[in-house]
């Protein structure tokens, strides 16, 4: 071979390696490249910071916590000189809600359910509207019919405000609380019992509120007015009881709706309290 043999040989390797070699990245593909890095790392940590708030961050009881809007806490609106939260106003037949507890008794032991166990009780609650009488199931869910009687014997609910009503998608009113915020608990939680498989909670359904935990019950519970359709995801939420008198006072506090931002999901406008509750056995 010549040496303008090897030349020409030498030659078309250069000329081979250029078509194949990758073209060095310039300044302006690089800031590119970067600035693609530093928008990534920004929409994950976004997605980190923003997804919680729709996924359970609520620690307020409710009986659809991931489809409904939470209530606005009573207890951290203006209240006027007549007691009563900018906005509300007296419905017929009730009288002005006393003021919240300041700190709800607290115990630290779920009580015994045998002490519910296999009876049929009749609860008497007392609310600034009227009387309301409720028949508690302790063979289908003695675990809370315990806790109430518990309740009711101890006078945790004495007052304590009906914080939420809501009137479109579900219907119910949520008593329970006695700060009136949403979150106020007995010190203990339970599971849950009795809960209907397909979601379905009849007009005048007594059932416990609680958070996306389903072991979060505690003393919150809800009344449902109409016939009420609620997520099964989770376990869903326990029925102990049915309301025998006075579901015509939850109709008059729905009716009325509830204050802004959202008048069919948050404080009642009209506001009703529990004064006390007393249970007895029923009798065969």
């Amino acid at each position: 071979m010549t040496k303008e043999q090897e030349r020409a040989r030498a030659r078309r390797r250069y000329e081979e390696h250029q078509k194949t070699e990758k073209p060095p990245v310039g300044d302006a593909t690089r800031d590119k490249q970067v600035f693609g890095v530093i928008l990534a790392v920004i929409l994950v940590l976004a997605a980190v910071i923003v997804v919680p708030r729709f996924i359970g961050a609520d620690d307020a009881a409710t009986p659809a916590a991931a489809s409904t809007t939470p209530a606005t806490p009573a207890a951290t609106a203006s209240t006027g000189a007549d007691g009563l939260l900018e906005g509300q106003k007296l419905a017929a037949g009730c009288t002005k809600p006393p003021a919240l507890q300041g700190e709800p008794k607290q115990q630290t032991e779920v009580p015994d359910k045998a002490t519910a166990a296999g009876k049929t009780w009749i609860a008497t609650v007392k609310t600034t509207c009227g009387d309301m009488t409720f028949e508690l199931d302790g063979t289908k869910a003695p675990q809370t019919v315990a806790s109430f009687l518990n309740l009711a014997k101890t006078g945790f609910w004495a007052p304590s405000p009906c914080h939420r009503v809501t009137t479109e998608g579900i219907y119910v009113l949520q008593c329970g609380d006695p700060t009136g915020t949403g979150q106020g608990d007995p010190g203990y939680a339970f599971g849950i019992e009795n809960a209907p498989q397909d979601g379905k909670y009849p007009t005048g359904a007594l059932a416990m509120a609680r958070t996306q935990d389903p072991n979060s019950n505690g003393s919150q519970f809800f009344i449902t007015f109409k016939e009420t359709q609620l997520p099964t995801d989770g376990g869903g939420y326990t029925i102990f009881g049915k309301v025998t008198k006075g579901l015509d006072i939850v109709d008059k506090i729905a009716a009325n709706k509830a204050l802004p931002p959202s008048p069919t999901d948050g404080t009642p406008v009209s506001p009703i309290s529990i004064l006390s509750v007393s249970v007895t056995e029923k009798k065969a």
